[in-house]
């Protein structure tokens, strides 16, 4: 019997080493399976919290820009009940710079196109009613507004730019039906109204061609 003994206790410690080897790698892998699914919820939990973030700031980003074109820009002038027929001579308007009425049959190119010189009136409304803003200025007008407006106007398409001598004001905004005077290119309704009306709601012909016109 002592033989016996003997004889199995060797493999009896092989089987305890064996169950011990096997008991501490079914624990690594416990381990291994805590950890990466800690880190997975990490994950996760970054990502949801990150997406939440990028979603409330687009959110506020659109919010913003839908209330910057219904809210009513401080200050502007309105005009209602504008005639749209194609005419081949000038046109007196009642308004200076005109926001509407009857035009010339081509428009002034106004994908982002400044010009240092006068423009036809008659061409130009034509652009407005395209749904482009245009900005007019006089020699008044102080040098760094006059800059800074032509960075905006050359960088937003369905947009024109040209002096005007005889107008009102130093700077003017205006849209098709619409128009505001400005003292300083830095004035925030400045922004608000280019938010507003470029392609705006008062366009009368959404989408229609700002090139392919009239290049002075």
């Amino acid at each position: 019997m002592a033989s016996a003994k003997k004889q199995n206790t060797p493999a009896a410690a092989r089987r305890a080493k064996l169950e011990e080897a096997r008991r501490k790698e079914r624990a690594r892998e416990r381990r291994s399976r805590i950890i990466t699914i800690g880190a997975a919820v990490v994950v996760v939990a970054g990502l949801v919290v990150g997406g939440g973030y990028l979603m409330n700031a687009a959110d506020k980003k659109d919010k913003a820009e839908t209330a910057a074109k219904v809210s009513p820009v401080t200050g502007e002038k309105s005009w209602d009940k504008l005639t749209q027929n194609h005419v081949d001579k000038k046109v007196d308007y009642p308004m200076n710079p005109p926001v509407g009425g009857d035009h010339n049959p081509v428009w002034m190119n106004c994908d982002a196109d400044v010009y240092t010189k006068a423009i036809p009136k008659e061409n130009a409304v034509h652009s407005l009613e395209h749904g482009a803003v245009w900005v007019t200025y006089t020699s008044k007008a102080k040098p760094a507004d006059v800059k800074k407006l032509t960075e905006r106007v050359s960088a937003t398409p369905y947009s024109l730019m040209s002096p005007v001598e005889d107008q009102a004001a130093p700077l003017i905004l205006s849209a098709w039906g619409k128009q505001l005077t400005v003292k300083s290119a830095t004035d925030p309704r400045v922004a608000q109204f280019f938010t507003k009306y470029v392609q705006g709601p008062q366009t009368p012909e959404p989408g229609a061609a700002c090139t392919g016109g009239i290049a002075k």
